[in-house]
């Protein structure tokens, strides 16, 4: 009886082993079936994308609606592009989580970067291959100034608050130069109530086109480029000076999204570069668009944004 006992469970151990065996062939560990699978498609249900407000809303309807279709084909998703006021909207939309993908300067992406609530998913690259580009001063075409330092005690716009190429790196020419000091007190180079801050480059364009203000400082594509101004606009209008370089814009995805959406998202935005919608991706992002090392990409603003986060304070 014993020995009739001993067979029996050992056949039974052996049939467990078994089973083990074969079920650990079939069936994924819990650990393996949740891991994240880009071949499942996007987990959200709609994507909202934040365009800059760079120019005026109105007139980008037909460029939002483009790339909504063209997204929402790539994604299989319904897509919604917006324009918020303000980049600070953008930033709580990507901590809120009510913005997935925003186009962001590279001050205001680092900004999101030192919040944790965003990643830099591409970046523009110019022809050249920099992903940096020059900030310009622009003067009306018929004013007698020079160089920048003919503009002291003159009436000057700059692009907003958070904007790199319309005040961060013009700020920082300004202390290079030794036109303003360490404290970034642009108001004792320009004058007392001689500042204006607009809402994006358009609007310090046109307080210059107005007679407000004498110089704007802006990304050098808004006169460069057929984006932001009609061609009577930009033929009223001449660089005065040009600084850089600039960190180029880029797109940022919120953090909160998983790596294997992220994944995703990125290939969506880079099928931009195909030759058929060159033309929708120049209008919005004006260049290429690629990805970059975000740490490297957004090292050169450090000194510029601490100068200029001291000319805020005052």
């Amino acid at each position: 009886m014993k020995l009739h006992r001993f067979f029996v469970v050992r056949l039974f151990l052996r049939l467990s082993c078994c089973v083990g065996l074969v079920l650990g062939c079939t069936a994924p560990s819990p650990a393996v079936a949740a891991a994240p699978d880009a071949s499942a498609g996007l987990t959200l249900a709609k994507l909202v994308v934040a365009l800059k407000p760079d120019k005026n809303p109105e007139l980008m309807l037909q460029e939002r609606r483009a790339l909504e279709g063209f997204l929402a084909g790539e994604l299989g998703r319904p897509v919604e592009v917006v324009i918020p006021l303000s980049a600070a909207t953008i930033l709580e939309g990507l901590a809120n989580g009510s913005i997935d993908l925003g186009y962001l300067s590279a001050t205001d992406m680092v900004n999101a970067r030192n919040r944790s609530i965003a990643h830099v998913l591409l970046a523009g690259e110019f022809p050249d291959g920099r992903t940096a580009y020059d900030s310009y001063w622009v003067v009306k075409q018929d004013s007698p100034h020079r160089s920048i330092a003919d503009l002291r005690g003159r009436p000057v716009a700059f692009a907003s608050k958070t904007s790199t190429s319309g005040f961060v790196i013009p700020l920082l020419d300004l202390r290079s130069r030794g036109l303003i000091g360490e404290d970034g007190n642009a108001e004792a180079f320009f004058g007392r109530g001689n500042l204006f801050f607009g809402v994006g480059y358009v609007s310090a364009i046109e307080r210059v086109l107005a007679g407000d203000a004498e110089a704007a400082a802006v990304s050098y594509y808004v006169l460069d480029l057929d984006k932001h101004l009609s061609t009577q606009q930009r033929s009223q209008l001449r660089m005065l000076q040009k600084q850089g370089p600039v960190p180029s814009h880029v797109i940022a995805v919120r953090a909160s999204l998983g790596e294997a959406d992220t994944a995703l998202l990125r290939a969506a935005v880079l099928g931009l570069n195909a030759p058929a919608q060159l033309a929708l991706r120049d209008k919005l992002f004006t260049t290429r668009l690629v990805p970059v090392d975000e740490a490297a990409h957004l090292a050169p603003l450090a000194d510029g944004l601490a100068l200029a986060g001291r000319a805020l304070r005052q």
